[in-house]
């Protein structure tokens, strides 16, 4: 199994490209199944997650060209069309299913086009249960019939989804992708309140509007859409990475270095700019995306409190912990989307973090160093945090199970390594 091996205590200096967002991606490429024509998505990003996807769309019948790379044009030199010209099959099993939880967003679209569908309740990140309650309830609304059995939902919608006005009592990012998709076909309006804004919701929105949907509300919190009869194919590019350009962002701050981040889009980085700004990191706008920097010394503790978008991601939590962990007094970090989204916390501590968890909440008091140690990736987000962590380190460090690291984050010792970390990956135990 692989592993990650970072001697730390170089700041990094250079520029780093930033790849399309996955977590928009893996919405937008189930889109795919709402039109028989081709949907193109480039600026792609290449991660086991979108490889898991496209397992699962092409067990559907969903036919996929990959046209250029990563290495002619940059990221969006790639471009993947998928053309979902005949469904030949509406269920999404277990063993891809389990892998991970955006494969839930398929239902959706196959109920709408097919009016059936059987999917394996999802897996993912051992980060909380995140069910899927509230994309079944809204649904039924719609006019779905929906059973669980042996594990699998199993739905039908005899003739078109009917639009409703479904009100989700908790914002929810998947809900929301999962019903705006299945209303775009559905008879009459759709009225989604309470919906998630986050800027991959947003991203779905206008690639469906590109192929032909009829949508109002974009980047609120409510969303109207007049169903049709048919969407056609459409080109799109995928939103940059939020999440990428904030963990290197980190990672600049963390090392007290100085970095440049291609392609990032700085309106979409407000919640963790702020905060970044706040505990001493220089953080500004560039002709190609934004630059950011830190003095030696010159980090603060400060308090965050994750929030539904556009509040302090989730996803961002881990990675501000190991930041706030390098930092001159104390810091409470408050998690309010997942219960179980701690787990890297023991690892950190066993790198010399000083974090105490209470709850919901980890009061951080910044150590005078981190140094190396043998750590373990529990989900995808702590993998990276103990990557930053390990970079700012006195020593070795050895991040084991990095195979949650693949599921988000491409070429990440290649990017790092471009901008002076010593960083390379070893295959039992043996450098690549």
């Amino acid at each position: 199994m692989d592993r990650i091996r970072i001697v730390g205590g170089t700041p990094l200096k250079g520029t780093i490209t930033i790849g399309g967002a996955k977590n928009a991606a893996l919405a937008l490429m189930p889109a795919c199944l709402l039109t028989e024509e081709t949907l193109a998505l480039s600026n792609l990003p290449h991660l086991v997650d979108i490889t898991t996807m496209a397992n699962l769309l092409a067990q559907h019948g969903v036919m996929m060209a990959l046209n250029g790379n990563a290495t002619n044009g940059g990221h969006t030199g790639r471009v993947l069309e998928l053309t979902a010209a005949a469904i030949g099959n509406t269920t999404a099993p277990y063993d891809l299913v389990r892998k991970m939880r955006a494969s839930v967003l398929v239902l959706g679209p196959l109920l709408a086009r097919c009016g059936e569908a059987r999917v394996s309740l999802p897996g993912g990140c051992a980060i909380g249960t995140r069910p899927v309650d509230l994309h079944l309830k809204a649904l039924e609304q719609m006019g779905a019939r929906i059973e669980l059995d042996g594990g699998y939902i199993i739905a039908s919608a005899p003739g078109r989804l009917k639009g409703a006005h479904i009100i989700f009592p908790q914002i929810t990012v998947g809900g929301t992708e999962n019903i705006l998709m299945a209303a775009t076909l559905a008879e009459g309006e759709t009225v989604i309140a309470n919906a998630a804004r986050e800027p991959e919701v947003t991203d779905l929105a206008e690639c469906l509007v590109a192929m032909g949907a009829r949508i109002d509300g974009i980047g609120t919190g409510t969303l109207k859409i007049q169903g049709v009869e048919r969407l056609h194919g459409a080109e799109y590019s995928v939103v940059p990475d939020r999440i990428e350009t904030g963990t290197y962002a980190v990672a600049a701050a963390i090392t007290r270095g100085d970095i440049e981040l291609v392609g990032a889009r700085f309106d979409l980085m407000e919640s963790v700019n702020k905060v970044l700004m706040e505990c001493g990191v220089h953080v500004e706008e560039t002709p190609r995306g934004m630059r950011v920097r830190a003095d030696k010394g010159d980090i603060n503790g400060v308090d965050i409190m994750t929030e539904p978008y556009p509040g302090f991601p989730t996803d961002m939590q881990a990675q501000l912990m190991a930041l706030m962990s390098t930092a001159h007094g104390a810091s409470m970090i408050t998690e309010t989307i997942f219960e179980n989204r701690f787990m890297h916390v023991p690892e950190m501590t066993r790198m010399g973090a000083r974090i105490n968890v209470h709850g919901s909440s980890a009061i951080v008091r910044g150590a005078p160093k981190l140094s190396g140690a043998q750590v373990m990736a529990t989900d995808l987000r702590a993998s990276v945090s103990l990557v930053l962590a390990a970079l700012a380190a006195d020593g070795e460090t050895i991040v084991n199970r990095v195979y949650h690291l693949d599921r988000g984050y491409e070429r990440v010792e290649e990017k790092l390594a471009a901008c002076g970390a010593k960083i390379e990956r070893l295959k039992d135990g043996v450098a690549e």
